[in-house]
């Protein structure tokens, strides 16, 4: 049978068997083929599987991950990897999985030359080491740290912690590199890295407390929660991709104690005086600052605020100076500052003072005037009275008494600004001064009284006197004599406005004066007082002729004599009936005569003289005339009787 063919193998040979020989054969019809086969024991010798190491990536910085890779030629899946690293197998502190080993974070110590190679477990049999690949690990860029001021720090400052990363040139010197076209250092000289802030575990944000501004990290006003270890780290796009530096300690420490005590104590009332005393438990050489409020403003010397060195005081404090009042030491030295903590001054309004006046101004002169102090709160007040600027005490035309002002028979001289305030011993020691009250002061309206006829006036004549008041209405009069009140009686007559008297005697002599009332203001008027003279009229004599009394059938004469002035015009009066010429009378001037007397005529004579000018009047005092009948004579002549004889 052609095809089969013999090949003998060395040792030395190499070759690929295969597991099937195959030959053409040509076989005649009808005939039987038989194909014999031997098994046939070949030894095949090979060389070992070669192992191939791959490091990606082959030069790397300090806590990058890195990957070695080995790879056998060869069919058999089973293999067991073993690793080395300068000669020596690599410590556990790597992780193996398969055929690959990972460097999670790169250290330096874990650059040199690594192999590796592979074994299949049951059998003696191993692969070739791969070839020696070097891993560089290089320092990343060095970042530093540095706190600005020096630790320890005090609670309240200002702490600057900035991160520093290393140029590029110092950082190529310090690894002993040399410039490499294949690697972009113009990148890493000028791609701008990104920085992250770290407390304890903990990335820093920007805060209310904290600001990240690129490499600086500020901590405004530190406190003890801030004590910590604080490291930065680098990162950009490119490799090198991170720097990180070392912790540093952060150590607060409380800086001086600033005590802010404030006197009196708060609330406070407006008007008083407040010191606030700033006291710094420890070290000298102290600067003091002021400040109140949210906005922090500190406060300089001014019109209502006195700043000397640790004290603040308010002169006269108002409800705007309410707020959260701070102080802060400041030096040269470290500890350089010490703030208190904010103490809240509460200012409350002293009680209110309320002035009242009665009557409600204008007040007219004259009146009684009243003012009253009302103090809101609080008691045990003692009051002061002001005038203007000027304190009142109790005098002629003032009575001070406690809460009351009392201003007796208002003049003009009492116009001006009144105002009242109240102290006392405990706080409030002082009221608010009341607002000030003006007390205007209007003349009373005037009551003019007049007396008809002008004084002197005479006896017998008719006096009226009239009250005129200049304004208003509806008065109600009175009428007053010296100090006593008059009212209508025999003699005289009250009609409102006037009073009349109807026949002035010698004791209606006095002064005289009236006053206005009313319901409402002003509610009285009072005249001048008004003297009213009374003189005597002139006397009237009345003569008889003859001598009463006169008898029946006889002439008689009366003669009116007045004893003073001219141009009289005189009446006659028998009784109460005036005469006038008649049958039996004749009136001629000052002299009446009765013609032929009868017992009719007998009654009270008198008579009065009236004229044009005053005294108009003037009255004789009555005389009676007595008529008697005809004369009985008894004449004794020589004892001779004559009964009846007329004369």
């Amino acid at each position: 049978m052609e095809g089969y063919k013999l090949i003998r193998a060395e040792k030395s040979d190499r070759f690929e068997p295969t597991p099937s020989f195959s030959t053409p054969v040509k076989v005649k019809e009808n005939r039987k083929v038989c194909c014999l086969s031997h098994f046939i024991l070949l030894s095949f010798f090979t060389a070992l599987p070669r192992s191939t190491l791959t490091v990606t990536p082959d030069s790397v910085f300090t806590g990058e991950r890195v990957i070695l890779t080995c790879e056998i030629n060869s069919d058999h899946s089973d293999w067991r990897y073993e690793w080395y690293k300068d000669g020596t197998e690599v410590s556990e502190r790597h992780t193996v999985k398969g055929n690959t080993l990972t460097i999670e974070r790169s250290e330096t110590s874990d650059a040199g030359l690594y192999t590796c190679k592979g074994h299949i477990d049951g059998r003696s049999v191993s692969s070739q080491s791969s070839s020696a690949v070097y891993l560089s690990v290089t320092d990343l860029p060095t970042s530093t740290l540095t706190v600005t001021p020096d630790n320890p720090v005090f609670t309240g400052e200002r702490v600057d912690l900035k991160c520093m990363i290393e140029s590029h040139s110092d950082w190529r010197q310090r690894n002993g590199l040399t410039y490499d076209r294949g690697y972009d250092w113009t990148y890493y000289q000028t791609a701008e890295w990104r920085y992250e802030w770290y407390k304890g575990s903990v990335m820093l944000q920007t805060s209310e407390r904290y600001t990240v501004n690129r490499d600086t990290l500020t901590i405004r006003g530190a406190t003890e929660s801030d004590q910590d270890q604080f490291w930065c780290r680098g990162q950009r796009d490119e490799r090198p991709n991170s720097s990180q530096s070392s912790s540093v300690s952060l150590t607060v420490t409380d800086s001086p104690r600033s005590t802010l005590t404030v006197t009196p104590d708060s609330p406070v009332f407006t008007g008083e005086r407040v010191s606030l005393k700033c006291e710094i438990e420890s070290y000298s050489n102290w600067r003091y600052e002021w400040h109140k409020g949210r906005d922090s403003v500190m406060l300089q010397r001014s019109e209502r605020y006195t700043v000397n060195t640790d004290t603040l005081t308010i002169r006269a404090v108002t409800t705007s100076d309410a707020g959260q009042f701070w102080c802060r030491g400041e030096r040269e030295k470290r500890p350089n500052s010490s703030q208190s903590s904010s103490v809240s001054l509460t200012v409350k309004d002293s009680p209110r003072s309320t002035l009242t006046v009665t009557p409600y101004s204008p007040v007219f002169t004259g009146e009684r005037v009243i003012l009253k102090c009302v103090i809101e709160s609080h008691s045990n007040w003692r009051y002061v009275w002001y005038k203007g600027s000027v304190m009142l005490q109790s005098s002629e035309r003032y009575t001070v008494n406690t809460d009351t002002l009392t201003i007796r028979g208002a003049t003009e001289s009492d116009q001006d600004q009144f105002w009242c305030r109240g102290q006392r011993d405990e706080r409030p020691n002082s009221s608010q001064s009341s607002s000030a009250v003006p007390v205007t002061v209007k003349d009373s309206p005037t009551s003019t009284l007049t007396v008809t006829p002008d004084s002197p006036v005479f006896t017998g004549e008719r006096v009226s006197l009239k009250c005129e008041i200049e304004s208003y209405s509806n008065w109600r009069y009175e009428w007053h004599k010296d100090s006593v009140m008059l009212q209508t009686s025999e003699r005289y007559t009250v009609n409102r406005d006037t009073l009349t008297i109807t026949a002035v005697t010698t004791s209606d002599a006095g002064q005289f004066w009236c006053r206005g009332q009313r319901d409402k203001r002003p509610n009285s008027s009072q005249s001048s007082s008004v003297p009213v003279t009374v003189k005597d009229s002139p006397t009237s004599t009345l003569t008889v002729t003859p001598d009463s009394p006169v008898f029946t059938g006889e002439r008689v004469s009366l003669k009116c004599v007045i004893e003073s002035r001219s141009n009289w015009r005189y009446e006659w009066y028998k009784d109460s009936v005036m005469l006038q010429t008649s049958e039996r009378y004749t009136v001629n001037t000052d002299t009446l005569t009765i013609r032929g007397a009868t017992e009719s005529d007998q009654d009270q004579f008198w008579c009065r003289g009236q004229r044009d000018e005053r005294p108009k009047l003037s009255q004789s005092s009555s005389v009676s005339l007595t008529v008697t009948g005809e004369l009985n004579i008894i004449v004794l002549i020589n004892s001779l009787c004559y009964d009846h004889m007329s004369i």
